[in-house]
C-alpha cells in the first residue's frame, strides 16, 4: 500500500509553518496533510490541487466541507462511484465505489496557492500512490497544477500532454488520464466550468470503465 505523509511532515517548510500557526488559531481543524479517501482497490483516481482552508483542511477528508466538494461528490453519486449520502463531514458514512480522491499537494497552502517547489517535494507520494494502485484504469486531474504534477508523477513530458478541459490521454496500457477544470466556486461562478461540462468528463470516464469491465 502507498505511504501517506506523516502528520508532521516537514518536506515543505512554508506549508509546515503555516499549519503550525493554524493549529494555534484553529485548534479544531485538521491542520495536517490530508490523507486520500476512497476505495482501496480503485479503478478511478481523482487528483485535486490541495486541501481547502475550510474544506479538507478543516474536516480532514478531501473535498469535504466546501463548494468544490459539493459538486465533486454530486458527480460521484450521479455516475455510480459512491454509496450513502454526502453530508459535508467525514463521519457522514459516505463510501466510494472503485474510486479514490487525493491531492497533488497534501497540505493547505497559504491563499490556496502552492509554489512549484512544494509540488516537487510532495510528488513522491503521488508517484508511489499511482504505482501502488494496480487496479487503476483512469486518472482524473482537477486543474492545471494537478494535471502537470500528475503528468510529472507518471514520468511523462508536459509538452506531450498539455492541460485542457476534457482532454484525454492514453498514459499506459488500458489506462487513461482525463483532465478537467477545477470544480472551484470561482470557476463555476464565472461559468468557466459548468455542471454539464464537469459531468461530461465523468460520463466519459464511466463509459470507458464500463467498457473495460465488460
Amino acid at each position: 500500500m502507498f505511504k501517506e505523509p506523516d502528520r508532521d511532515c516537514d518536506r515543505c517548510p512554508r506549508l509546515r509553518n503555516f499549519l503550525l500557526d493554524l493549529r494555534e488559531s484553529h485548534p479544531d481543524y485538521h491542520n495536517a496533510p490530508v490523507p486520500s479517501f476512497g476505495d482501496s482497490d480503485p479503478q478511478l483516481l481523482i487528483v485535486g490541487l490541495a486541501p481547502g482552508m475550510h474544506g479538507a483542511n478543516r474536516t480532514g477528508r478531501p473535498f469535504t466541507g466546501d463548494w468544490a466538494g459539493d459538486l465533486l461528490y454530486s458527480a460521484l453519486d450521479k455516475y455510480g462511484f459512491s454509496t450513502g449520502i454526502y453530508d459535508a463531514r467525514p463521519d457522514d458514512g459516505l463510501k466510494l465505489n472503485r474510486a479514490m480522491i487525493t491531492n497533488a499537494i497534501r497540505c493547505l497552502p497559504p491563499q490556496n496557492k502552492p509554489i512549484g517547489a512544494e509540488g516537487t517535494a510532495c510528488r513522491p507520494f503521488l508517484t508511489d500512490q499511482i504505482a501502488s494502485l494496480k487496479s487503476l484504469k483512469a486518472i482524473m486531474t482537477l486543474g492545471k497544477i494537478s494535471h502537470d504534477n500528475t503528468i510529472r508523477a507518471l514520468g511523462l513530458k508536459l509538452k506531450d500532454h498539455p492541460f485542457g478541459h476534457h482532454k484525454i490521454y492514453e498514459i499506459q496500457k488500458d489506462t487513461r488520464l482525463y483532465s478537467s477544470y477545477h470544480c472551484s466556486r470561482y470557476n463555476t461562478n464565472t461559468k468557466r466550468l459548468t455542471e454539464d461540462m464537469f459531468f461530461g468528463v465523468f460520463a466519459d470516464i464511466r463509459q470507458y470503465l464500463d467498457s473495460q469491465n465488460s
